[in-house]
């Protein structure tokens, strides 16, 4: 009898090359199938929520695997599963028994991620790889003026990557806050699913307005156009935290 389990994984994105198995190099994906072969004695797939890039972090991933036997101890099952990620910056908080139509991308209703800037001048001791140094002094109010064009629905081809398999560029953008502690800024950014790359290309446009370099207005502008060339370049991967999944 197969079960269907889910799983909350937190990682740090720094030496991997995101999050689904490539050809060359670690990813988050294959070290979490090698963790939980090991500890099931059987060889396991996972499921991700939804594939990060090189470089992103998660705070809440999911994703989901089947196996043939019911884990009676979740707490010595985590244990016993992170004991082998213990080499790797990923650690699995949580395990649920689910239903077997569970799919953990396809199930997700709710996809919310964040952004994190430091706004200072001089280099980042904790936070390295963390967050993205911008050392030019960032307007908030212009940055949130030029924010709320994103909400809504809207044609995002101006602001994927080249790369990005979508078939369809619409997506619809629920919440978009941005809030500053001290000289941390936080962008939270929420929607079923985006595309590839489509959070740090706003958020590196949000720091053309923040920097002056363009009025909130022309985020307007560059959505309608639907052109990548016109697009800022996009925020740095350290940055950017998947937060929570919603089913």
């Amino acid at each position: 009898m197969k079960i269907n389990y889910k799983i909350t994984i937190e990682y740090l994105g720094k030496g991997f090359v995101g999050w689904q198995i490539q050809k060359k190099g670690n990813s988050v994906q294959s070290i979490i199938e090698k963790a939980l072969s090991k500890v099931l004695k059987k060889n396991i797939k996972v499921i991700g929520s939804g594939r990060t890039d090189a470089g992103v972090n998660a705070l809440e991933q999911s994703a989901n695997f089947f196996c043939d036997n019911k884990i009676k101890n979740s707490f010595k099952f985590l244990t016993s599963v992170n004991y082998f990620l213990s080499k790797f910056p990923i650690s699995i908080t949580s395990i649920k028994r689910k239903k077997l139509n569970f799919h953990a991308r396809h199930s997700a209703k709710k996809r919310v991620y964040e952004y994190v800037i430091t706004n200072r001048k001089f280099k980042l001791a904790l936070d390295e790889n963390r967050t993205w140094l911008v050392k030019n002094l960032l307007e908030i109010k212009k940055m949130k003026k030029g924010a709320n064009y994103f909400l809504g629905t809207h044609n995002f081809s101006a602001f994927r990557a080249s790369t990005c398999s979508a078939s369809n560029p619409v997506r619809k953008i629920s919440k978009f806050n941005i809030k500053k502690v001290k000289d941390k800024i936080f962008i939270l950014v929420e929607s079923k699913s985006f595309l590839q790359k489509q959070v740090r290309s706003m958020v590196g446009c949000l720091k053309y307005v923040g920097e002056n370099k363009w009025k909130p207005e022309k985020i307007k502008k560059i959505l309608k156009l639907k052109k990548r060339s016109f697009c800022a370049p996009p925020a740095p991967p350290e940055g950017l935290y998947l937060k929570k999944v919603f089913y």
